[in-house]
């Protein structure tokens, strides 16, 4: 049974969403993100990375760096904006890319769920990376970025979510990465009850994306609790900003590797390894994996298909994902990478940044990239079910949800 209420979302103003909509804080490193809001005034980003008001030598973890976010946030609102509804509500928000829709619920999600395993991880977080948004959360005393969760599709979600999507939404606009976002608001009472219920029917909801925001949420609604050990449940600390998608629509991409030598191995002794895990194949052109246990390989100017032989494949949802069978068959015993995590030989690249991305890569800093097969939902699924965690930089999700088009703020 899952608790997934409406709440009194603030939100930018129709005439002003598309200039506030911000890509997540953390897809850019600290240049990226100072170039990305210059001449962008509105850009949320100025306040999900409010270092990027300072000075580039500016301590970007520095007390008056968080209340710059609290402060401009403040000020956009008094502004105009934003603006705040004045009774809970849901919103639907839809992101087109290539020509497919996903759609999800913009809702609040409980810490207790998150706590007690209805909603699931499949990765863990780095404390360091949660300090800040920590931080970020409690001093602007809002959530800002929504965590990305999927669930199992209903029919009766599916139903209640195309009747309001056949209505006008609320905003319309297209990114300048080519996506299009559309918003529709949820106020009608009964409407509100009725998705309300359907929700508490979804026995399990799993964390797509966002692993690092919904942890520092959790642990600023803890922190609150301690702070006011009064509380009764209902305040807006105990739950965090959420959109939930159903699992048919949503798509994952390959999250794919490339290692910077052949841990002292020639061309052929390195192939002659990988065969004896891989049935190999050269490939005439660049192709990407067709199905479950195939890789592409880049080395030396020349692609190869591999497939994994069958001797080799593994029944534990964990290590049976095709990320897992190359670190434990390849990266780790021919290649040396022992801790992906933290070993500077090895980088990743997101299937958004297609196969010439790991070509030049392969071709300049490192040697040999290895294109994945993406990973499907079910198998996330299955790994958050049996309470484990996936390896690092297992899924890649696109499109990316926008900060900024929605806000949750907390009491202090």
């Amino acid at each position: 049974m899952a608790e997934i209420r409406p709440f009194c979302c603030v939100h930018p103003a129709a005439e002003v969403v598309s200039q506030v909509a911000a890509l997540p804080y953390d897809v850019y490193n600290r240049e990226e993100a100072r170039q990305a809001v210059e001449g962008k005034p509105l850009s949320f980003l100025n306040i999900d990375r409010p270092e990027t008001m300072f000075a580039p030598d500016q301590d970007m973890y520095a007390p008056e760096v968080y209340e710059a976010a609290r402060q401009r946030l403040e000020e956009q609102e008094q502004a105009g904006v934003y603006a705040k509804e004045e009774q809970p509500v849901y919103y639907l928000y839809e992101l087109t890319m290539d020509g497919r829709s996903q759609t999800g619920l913009v809702a609040c999600a409980s810490i207790d769920e998150y706590e007690n395993h209805v909603i699931k991880k499949h990765e863990n977080t780095r404390a360091e990376k949660e300090a800040d948004r920590i931080r970020h959360v409690d001093v602007c005393s809002a959530q800002t970025g929504p965590i990305f969760l999927a669930y199992r599709a209903k029919d009766e979600i599916r139903a209640l979510v195309q009747n309001v999507k056949s209505t006008q939404p609320e905003f319309s606009f297209t990114s300048e990465d080519g996506i299009h976002h559309a918003g529709w608001k949820i106020e009608e009472p009964e409407l509100v009850k009725k998705i309300h219920t359907a929700f508490q029917q979804v026995d399990s909801i799993y964390i797509a994306d966002g692993h690092h925001r919904a942890a520092s949420a959790v642990k600023v609604g803890l922190k609150r609790r301690a702070e006011h050990p009064d509380y009764d449940g209902t305040e807006e600390f105990n739950y965090f900003l959420s959109v939930l998608f159903p699992e048919e629509e949503l798509m994952i991409m390959d999250y794919n590797r490339v290692v910077k030598d052949l841990n002292g191995l020639s061309e052929t002794e390195f192939i002659t390894k990988v065969s004896e895990k891989f049935e190999i194949q050269k490939l005439g052109e660049m192709t990407k994996p067709a199905k479950k246990g195939q890789v592409t390989m880049y080395l030396h100017g020349s692609w190869y298909g591999l497939t994994a032989k069958s001797a080799y494949i593994h029944p534990d949802p964990v290590e049976g994902l095709d990320v897992s069978f190359l670190q434990r068959e390849l990266l780790t015993p021919v290649l040396g990478i022992v801790d992906p995590r933290t070993d500077k030989r090895i980088d990743f690249i997101g299937g958004i940044r297609g196969l010439e991305e790991l070509k030049r890569r392969a071709d300049s800093d490192m040697e040999v990239a290895f294109a994945m097969y993406p990973t499907s939902i079910q198998e996330l699924f299955a790994v958050a079910d049996a309470d484990l965690l996936m390896p690092p930089k297992s899924t890649w999700f696109e499109p990316k949800l926008r900060s900024g088009l929605f806000i949750h703020q907390i009491e202090r």
